[in-house]
Order: structure tokens, then sequence, then C-alpha cells
């Protein structure tokens, strides 16, 4: 549901463009070209944005498929000519088709492109795309276009962005009409600026070692899959129009571009690919027949065979089907973890420890390897140690609000009363919700057992709490 902010923040939107080009000459100018808005304030619009964004939509929490997205970004972030590396990523627990990154530098990756793609290298495309929007400041261009001529014009690419983001089922169908009515022609990034994420998007996909080819190939199927939706297209094509002319200058564009050397198979996309097909799978009988009778085939429906059969509770079968799995594959990690996935799921709760803890002595810096460590501490009713653990992923990744719910959950059963509320304030902040952050700071201060130094931390907390509700009232 959406938090009370939410449609103060799109009105806001609508208002960005007076807020930031009355205060213009104020700010400093950004590389080559004049810009209204400077790099932090994107920034702290990003964060403000992330924030809502968060708190209308659910987020993907696996921390497999989290984790190989953003090790997928920051293979390509190296090469994006970006100036302000503070990225951020939000992965949409959404079957659609659709990616997107906004001022700030947040990347959104809807989990449905991960399944619209064939291979990584058309996944590393659009995040290539998606970086170089980024890197070339479209949104301040647009933003000092529109102080030009059309002062809604940047404010309707945000709003179309967020409204396309948002669960189909959180009431956001009426807001989008109502932008839609007042800003008809400012929804889409210009011709101009998708035609230059095109160009570097490409060449920054090339420099890092991938087929440049691969972004055609994937806009071609993406305009595919929108002949069989009618009059629902890809959200992607929402805010990134697909046409026959932009497919055919990215395939006359990758000709004249060197392809890179031969990259050996890794099965990373391909075993995450499976985790999001099971994921989704609305007949668990009839994808665990299909996988059956491709299984002697291809390695990877054995794969998909163990998630569907895990997920059908069928633990024994589920089991025959990860040993037949190739000894190539059963080294990789993903695998490995889904061995300690099984046996978590199974009950068997001390296998599942002893398999974490071997994984996390070879895998010391992994973290899906930390997060079913985590899991399986807290299997074996060892919470304290559990929140430990959760306690360096929160460090490690503080805008993580799968890690700050499942901490609250951990210190609750290790009886942390104190624990409980600052990662409840956290989580509730990550998503927007500021007044029930300050509410588990009240709380958490009326403890009589607190130290000096706790309160004093808490009442620091509730200023920067208040900060934030202030910015999110007051940014726009």
């Amino acid at each position: 549901m959406f938090n009370k902010y939410f449609y103060s923040f799109i009105l806001g939107l609508l208002l960005l463009p007076y807020t930031l080009t009355s205060n213009a000459s104020e700010l400093p100018v950004i590389g080559n070209s004049t810009s209204v808005i400077s790099l932090e304030q994107e920034h702290k619009l990003g964060r403000t944005w992330a924030r809502m964004l968060r708190g209308s939509t659910p987020e993907f929490g696996d921390p497999i498929v989290v984790n190989y997205i953003d090790q997928l970004i920051w293979q390509l972030a190296p090469y994006s000519q970006l100036q302000d590396l503070r990225l951020e990523l939000i992965v949409l627990d959404n079957p659609a088709l659709n990616a997107f990154a906004v001022p700030g530098g947040i990347v959104g990756i809807n989990t449905g492109i991960l399944l619209g793609a064939q291979d990584e290298e058309e996944l590393a495309s659009v995040i290539a795309h998606e970086l170089a929007h980024l890197s070339q400041r479209h949104y301040a261009q647009q933003l000092e276009e529109s102080r030009r001529n059309t002062p809604l014009l940047l404010a309707g690419i945000l709003a179309s962005i967020l409204v396309s983001s948002a669960s189909p089922d959180a009431g956001i169908a009426g807001i989008s009409s109502t932008i839609a009515a007042g800003q008809q022609a400012g929804l889409n990034f210009s011709r101009r600026n998708e035609q230059e994420a095109d160009r570097i998007g490409m060449l920054n996909l090339t420099s890092a070692g991938y087929d440049p080819f691969a972004m055609p190939r994937m806009f071609s199927r993406i305009q595919r899959s929108s002949r069989f939706l009618g009059e629902k297209p890809p959200e992607f094509l929402l805010t990134h129009p697909v046409t026959e002319s932009r497919i055919a200058d990215a395939e006359n564009r990758a000709r004249q571009l060197d392809k890179p050397d031969f990259r050996p198979l890794n099965y990373d996309f391909q075993l995450i690919r499976k985790r999001l097909e099971v994921n989704y799978a609305k007949d668990l009988k009839q994808a665990i027949k299909s996988y059956k009778e491709s299984a002697a085939d291809n390695q990877l429906s054995n794969y998909g065979l163990a998630l569907a059969l895990m997920r059908s509770k069928q633990y024994k079968q589920a089991a025959t089907a990860l040993e037949a799995l190739a000894p190539a594959l059963q080294q990789h990690l993903t695998i490995k973890l889904t061995y300690a996935e099984l046996a978590l799921e199974a009950g068997q709760y001390t296998k599942a420890l002893s398999m974490t803890e071997k994984l996390r002595d070879l895998y010391p810096d992994s973290y899906p390897v930390a997060h079913f460590y985590a899991n399986s501490l807290q299997a074996n009713n060892q919470f304290k140690a559990a929140a430990e653990v959760l306690i360096r992923l929160t460090k490690q990744q503080p805008t993580n609000s799968y890690l700050w719910y499942e901490l609250a959950e951990v210190e609750g059963k290790a009886g942390n009363t104190l624990g409980i509320h600052e990662a409840r304030t956290e989580y509730f902040l990550l998503n927007g919700q500021v007044d029930k952050a300050l509410r588990q700071l009240d709380f958490a201060m009326r403890d009589k057992q607190l130290s000096d130094s706790d309160i004093e931390q808490l009442k620091q907390r509730k200023l920067e709490a208040e900060a934030i509700r202030d910015d999110i009232k007051n940014a726009f």
C-alpha cells in the first residue's frame, strides 16, 4: 500500500521544474554544458525517490538473484564515464519487462527483464543503456530544456517511470491518467537522448567485453514481445520506444565495432533465469513435467526441476534432480547454495548450518553465502549469532531493506528490544515511512535500561529521520 507521502510526492514531481529553475542561477555548472541541478542534488533527489519507490512496490529479495545483478552492474560501471559512482540497485518483484535509471545513481531492474533476455550479454546491454543515461546526465539535460520550453517535461519522465515501476494493484491507474492528461508530451526521453544512450551504452558494453550485437538483439526481443500483448506493451517501451529504425541503427553501429574475444559460458545468467522461471511459475505440475521432458538434453532443466520440486515440497526428488547435474555445475556456487536452501526447506537445519559454515570459509566475502548462513543460524535457534551476521551485512549494504527487515525479526527472537526498534527504524526509513520510523525511535527511548550513549544515538537518529521527512515533504 502506498504510504501517505506518495501522492504528495507525485504532485511534487509535477512542480519540480518550477522549484529548481527558480534558483537555477545559484547552482553549479557540471561538465561542459549548463546544468540547473548539481550532482549532489541529483544524489539527494534519487535517494528520496528510492524511498518512495520501495514504499509503493515490492522488492525481490532472493540474495542469489540480487547479488548477480549487482555484480553485473559493477562489471559495467567502470566503463560508463559516470562522474558519481554512488550507485544503488533496486530489484523489483515484477515480471514485466522494465529497467530504468534515475538521478542520483538509482538503477531499477524488474525481474521480468531477466526473463525477457536470453543471455547475460542481452541483459548487460540493457544495463549499459541505463548507465549511459546516468553518465550523460539526461535528466539534468531534460530539466535544462524544460526551463526553456516545457516546464513539466522532467516531472513527466520521473513520474512516468515511478508509475510504470509500481505494482499494478497499488491503485496507480488514477494517478497515471491524471499525469497523462496534464503532460501528454512530457513522458518519454527525447529521441536524441535515447540515441545517445544507445551509442554510448554500446561502446561501453563492448569495452566491458560483451558482444555489441547483444543490444539490437535485445531491442528486437522486446519489440517482438509487444506484439503479443495488444494494447499493453512491455513497460520498457513506455519510456524507451523501440522502432525498426532504432534496431537497424543499433545493428549498423554494432557492425562498426570489433567483436570482443569469446566469453566462456559460466552458467550464472541461466541459473538465475531458472530461479525466476520457477518463482513465477503459475502451474508447478506443468513446470515439473516440462523440466522432466527436457532434462535429458538440457542440464539446466535439471536445475529448474530441482527448484520446482523443492517449491512443491518434494524434497527427496529435488535432491535427486540436483545430484543429476554435471560435475562442472556441481562446483558452481549457486548450486552449492541451492543444496543448503534445500536442506533448510526440508527442515534439515543442522545439515544446512554445516553446509553454509563451509561455504562461509570458502567465500568469506559473498553476500548470498552470508545471507544463507544467517538463515541457517536462525533455523538452529542461534539468534544472537544470526543477528551478528546480519548486522555485518547491513553495514556493507545499508540500503538493502530486506536485510533490515530480517534483522528486526532475528533481534526479536534474540530478545534484543533495542535492536528490534533500530532495525525497524532503518527499514521504515528506507521505505519512506518516516512516521513509523519515528514511532520506533520513541518506543526505543522508553527503555529504562538504555545507556547514555544509546540515548544519544537514538536522539541523533531521530534528528536524521526528521530531516529525511523534511526532504520528502520539501524537496519538490
